[in-house]
């Protein structure tokens, strides 16, 4: 597991650092048939017909891979047949086959090679890939897929290299700290998976040239100052001119340094430390 750098034969591959994906199996190059589903692309555009998230369209077509977030198969261990690639997130994923011969995609974490095994529920080890509840975990215990409430299904924590630590129990909460740095009161009932999620080396990749971000269905983006008025609230003036102004989205909304968290959000209760700024 680790990136691959190019020697500089041309300008886009000076820069590129990409995954080797070592870690995958060559012989292994379809996904799972019965955990795929058709993704359609809406090209950022909602079931009206109106472009809603900007700078989207393209791309390579893909299938989404069905994740078991929930871990539900309680008591029963699974063999890891292989670690595949997932083009819809920038963790791998890991087939599991249980011993009632059923399979599920799991995050595939850090140490999870082919053969291991893993289990989920309580009174299971405390090894990566396994799930069970928080309060079962000795303090300091590195974990991912957290859950947030009680059968939910992991909802925090999953993208590739991040890792929650757990760091205090107190009657029905337990103090997680979440990559963002935030200390936050989680119900100890809640199941999460040991370990740190894989593919740590995914933030060290340098895309190299514009058209891989076109493979990925990332259109271009033009910055704000390089517009007319009519545009953005940053646009016009003669030269490289930002209008006299503060910072601020299409919208006029002020872009550094404006907390955009609602005050009375309910969910402030539960957190213990804000994350730092």
């Amino acid at each position: 597991m680790g990136n691959k750098a190019f020697r500089p034969r041309t300008p886009s591959l000076r820069w590129t650092m990409i995954s080797d994906f070592k870690e995958l199996d060559p012989r292994n190059k379809k996904p799972e048939k019965s955990l795929t589903s058709p993704l359609k692309r809406s090209g950022g555009r909602n079931s009206y017909g109106r472009m809603t998230s900007r700078r989207r369209g393209g791309g390579h077509k893909k299938m989404y891979r069905l994740i078991d977030f929930k871990r539900d198969k309680l008591g029963i261990p699974g063999t890891v047949l292989s670690i595949e690639y997932d083009p819809n997130r920038t963790a791998r994923i890991a087939l599991i086959e249980y011993a009632d011969k059923e399979r599920r995609y799991i995050l595939a974490p850090v140490g999870l090679t082919v053969g291991m095994t893993v289990q989920s529920g309580s009174g299971s080890e405390i090894q990566p890939g396994n799930a069970l509840p928080i309060r079962e975990m000795p303090l300091g215990t590195q974990l991912h897929n957290l859950e947030l409430q009680p059968g939910k299904g992991g909802q925090m924590v999953r993208s590739a290299g991040g890792y929650a630590t757990l760091m205090a129990k107190e009657g029905e909460f337990a103090h997680v700290r979440l990559p963002s740095g935030e200390v936050r009161l989680v119900p100890s009932g809640c199941i999460a998976t040991i370990g740190q999620v894989g593919n740590i080396d995914h933030e060290n990749i340098s895309l190299g040239k514009a058209g891989r971000n076109r493979w990925l269905g990332r259109r271009p983006a033009s910055r704000a100052v390089a517009k007319n008025p009519v545009d953005h609230p940053m646009g016009g003036g003669e030269g490289k001119s930002s209008g006299g102004r503060h910072p601020t989205s299409r919208n006029g909304q002020l872009a550094k340094g404006l907390k955009t968290r609602w005050k009375k959000k309910p969910s402030s209760r539960f957190i213990v430390t804000g994350r730092p700024r």
